[in-house]
């Protein structure tokens, strides 16, 4: 196949079975979004040796999150449930409850399974975390330094395919970086 000046040969695909969640991230402004998220996604752009890949779907404007705020939809992939629910549960603690003013929702409410993940990292509140259910779902209130840290209980899991499919070729490293 030929796209302009561009020249594609179609002789490799890998592809192999995963589990995905998609986490909904919110912050009282920009900054702390944005620095929320680079410390969710730092080191996670494969599985090889990491625990998940974890990548920024797309920024959510406050009419499309669940609290009103500024959001960040975060999708993580793993091979299986277990394991994706460790590296959730680990980054989420780790990365996202020391970010003052986040708070974690469930992107994928229709999930087919369900990871825990308030429900593990609930425990870093000493006995001063509180549950509290609206409609169907439970979410913990964890006192942290800026105030509390919001959590769903758990997260929606689906089945779903990665791979490395693509691979750009070029004269330049400029090029590259440019296409």
């Amino acid at each position: 196949m030929k796209i302009g000046n561009t020249q594609i040969e179609d002789t490799f695909a890998e592809a192999f079975g995963m589990r995905w969640t998609r986490l909904i991230v919110t912050a009282a402004d920009d900054y702390w979004l944005d620095a929320a998220v680079r410390e969710f996604t730092g080191y996670a752009s494969s599985v090889i040796a990491c625990d998940a890949e974890t990548g920024l779907e797309r920024r959510l404007v406050p009419d499309e999150t669940p609290d009103g705020r500024p959001g960040a939809a975060l999708l993580v992939f793993g091979f299986s449930a277990e394991p994706l629910a460790k590296a959730v549960s680990n980054r989420t603690g780790q990365c996202l409850m020391t970010c003052p003013t986040t708070a974690v929702y469930d992107g994928n409410p229709e999930g087919a399974e369900r990871i825990a993940l308030g429900k593990h990292i609930r425990y870093f509140g000493d006995g001063f975390q509180r549950s509290k259910k609206l409609g169907e779902q439970r979410y913990w209130r964890i006192p942290v330094m800026d105030g509390e840290f919001l959590v769903e209980e758990s997260l929606g899991v689906n089945k779903g395919v990665a791979g490395g499919n693509l691979i750009l070729q070029t004269e330049t490293q400029a090029a590259g970086l440019a296409a």
